[in-house]
């Protein structure tokens, strides 16, 4: 298993997942709105979306039938003394 600050820096290494960091930096999106530039399978893009959540980069929340997703601060620097 990754430590926490190789998890970042894997998450970080993709540039679809840098894209994804991009796109949420002006708001929190449902997964469908944030999907839709990225010429992929929705399946695809969520394991995308999986691994930036284990690196504590984003938060998923499901609202209705929506997933929403949203920045998170919370992997920044863990691992880091």
């Amino acid at each position: 298993m990754l430590d926490p600050l190789n998890k970042t820096f894997h998450a970080l290494a993709d540039p679809t997942r840098r894209a994804i960091l991009d796109r949420l930096s002006h708001g929190p999106m449902p997964v469908t709105s944030l999907s839709h530039p990225f010429k992929m399978a929705l399946p695809s893009f969520m394991k995308h979306l999986s691994v930036l959540e284990a690196a504590g980069l984003i938060k998923t929340r499901k609202e209705g039938r929506k997933r929403w997703c949203a920045l998170s601060l919370d992997g920044v620097g863990e691992g880091v003394e």
